[in-house]
């Protein structure tokens, strides 16, 4: 069963940019773009009654319309097919908001280190429907724009969106490895505790066996500041191990209040259950959560770059 803060996560970070996205990925109405211009040298005017372009074709219009389709450049489409197509394309749209906000809100405000003990259910579960309908709806608005495969490496249109195409799939790898590979090795290291452990009580503890108690999945939440570990497990405020989807238990938020609306009274009015000593030796980071931070930017990265693409693709 999905967890509702795995939604609540998505909702908000959709909520976050999706003006942002959207002002990105509105399509062009039609299938005018400046490439025919370019390759005319002609006005706008010349092809389209409306001087701005775009709309009803004039005579020469519709014959340099027909001389695409004869060239493989052009595919008609019935008002059917049209009407299938604006569905698809806002279907599109849609999941595309939802899943760049996502991955936004989780990455930029979350961090990594929010998945960094194993991979949310809610995240994992939206991520992985969002590239499967990106995928297909994608597929097909392209089979509905492309005529002909030589249309991908001879015009600007289908230049941009083969490099489209080739970051999302750059991005569907790395959520094959993270999935597949990273996950399971993360959750075996972060795996619930035999019950004798769980229930043992902790006073003074690592920063390495803090991680261990974060509130997930009957674990106790505890944080530390200062130096003194607080034990939230029995807050409202913290269900989950999360503070307002901002602040995680299982970690030193000792610089994380400088962030915060309060001040440290509310942190000093919760129960302690012990110190933070040092480990006593600096722990080495596998190479499976390096490889893990470096997807999650490199995801990161794509985002922005997509979103490039699109600008381009739409406005340029």
């Amino acid at each position: 069963m999905i967890k509702k803060s795995g939604f609540r996560i998505s909702v908000i970070g959709c909520a976050a940019y999706a003006v942002l996205i959207l002002l990105s990925l509105i399509p062009s109405p039609s299938f005018a773009t400046t490439d025919y211009a370019r390759q005319t040298g002609l006005e706008c005017k010349e092809c389209h009654i409306d001087s701005i372009g775009g709309g009803p074709l004039t005579k020469k219009g519709e014959e340099f319309r027909e001389d695409l389709r004869i060239k493989g450049l052009y595919r008609p489409l019935s008002k059917t097919q049209k009407t299938v197509r604006f569905v698809v394309r806002y279907i599109h749209l849609l999941i595309g908001i939802a899943w760049f906000g996502t991955i936004l809100y989780v990455h930029i405000l979350l961090k990594p280190a929010y998945a960094a003990k194993g991979l949310p259910k809610g995240e994992l579960f939206l991520g992985w429907i969002s590239m499967a309908i990106l995928a297909v709806t994608g597929t097909l608005l392209t089979i509905s724009r492309i005529p002909s495969w030589k249309m991908f490496y001879t015009t600007r249109f289908g230049i941009l969106l083969s490099i489209k195409i080739i970051l999302f799939l750059v991005m569907a790898s790395t959520a094959v490895i993270v999935t597949f590979y990273i996950g399971p090795k993360i959750r075996r290291k972060w795996g619930i505790k035999r019950e004798a452990e769980i229930s043992e009580i902790k006073k003074d503890i690592s920063g390495e066996e803090l991680h261990s108690f974060d509130g997930k999945e009957g674990r106790p939440a505890y944080f530390a500041y200062k130096g003194i570990i607080y034990d939230v497990t029995g807050s409202k405020l913290w269900k989950n191990g999360s503070h307002l989807q901002k602040h995680l238990a299982g970690h030193d938020l000792t610089d994380a209040l400088k962030m915060a609306p309060h001040g440290e009274e509310k942190i000093l009015s919760m129960p302690q259950t012990g110190k933070l000593i040092e480990s006593p030796e600096k722990p080495t980071i596998p190479f499976y959560e390096k490889l893990f931070y470096f997807l999650a930017y490199l995801n990161l990265a794509l985002i922005f770059l997509i979103v490039f693409i699109i600008a381009l693709w739409r406005w340029d």
